[in-house]
């Protein structure tokens, strides 16, 4: 279990599943800059965001919700959670009494994405944090979610199966790991580079050859004993 100190934001998971570089620069070296894409993400999320208590039907919305998770030592908020009363065939651990509303409630966030759906996991894996954030929570099951992306606009029902989470817990692990060690991932150039706002940071293209500590040593070690003996030899050392 992780303290408070030690939660992550949700969203670094995406980022590295997506581009482990890209999860460093924002989330160990606090870089950022913004592209035409980021800009229109952002606006989704803002009016995904939008305070307004909100049902339809039997459902009640929640926006901007809180989250965390002291197990996948996780924080962040969900853009929407959909609350429904359960139906006859709906499990007891799938139930749940929600903060000021009488009875108990099913739960079913959902995320907001511009563009397309994607091939990789990255989106699903942080819809799926954000349910198991849930549940530590609420103490209740959450067997699926869905992401909203705005090119479609339509909707993609993720199930939480036991693939899906055991692929978040080990993400959460890496970003972990990776501000344990405070080292930022080195670049590699891909197809995705170009779309990317930090391009221009990141730098793919280049090429980065990095010396191992012992080499690094042995060099400083080196070049200390020469300058020692023409010291001792009275000689100019060049």
């Amino acid at each position: 279990m992780y303290n408070e100190d030690d939660l992550l934001p949700i969203s670094a998971l995406q980022h590295w599943l997506f581009c482990s570089r890209q999860c460093g620069l924002i989330h160990l070296e606090q870089v950022w800059s913004e592209n035409k894409l980021t800009a229109q993400g952002r606006q989704l999320h803002d009016r995904a965001h939008e305070p307004s208590p909100e049902s339809r039907g039997d459902t009640r919305i929640a926006r901007a919700l809180r989250l965390c998770s002291y197990a996948l030592g996780l924080a962040g908020q969900a853009d929407i959670v959909e609350l429904d009363r359960p139906g006859p065939t709906c499990p007891p651990n799938q139930q749940a009494p929600a903060p000021g509303l009488p009875g108990l409630w099913t739960f079913h966030p959902v995320e907001y994405k511009r563009g397309r759906p994607k091939q990789i996991d990255c989106d699903r894996v942080q819809l799926c944090a954000q349910a198991m954030c849930l549940e530590e929570m609420l103490h209740v099951s959450i067997p699926e979610g869905s992401l909203f992306y705005g090119e479609p606009r339509r909707r993609e029902a993720v199930v939480f199966d036991d693939r899906l989470r055991d692929i978040t817990r080990r993400a959460a692990d890496a970003v972990h790991s990776m501000f344990r060690s405070g080292v930022t991932p080195q670049a590699a150039h891909a197809p995705k580079c170009k779309s990317c706002s930090l391009i221009d940071l990141c730098m793919p293209k280049r090429k980065v050859r990095v010396a191992s500590a012992q080499r690094y040593l042995n060099l400083q070690l080196d070049d200390a004993l020469k300058f020692e003996r023409t010291n001792e030899e009275g000689n100019e050392y060049i």
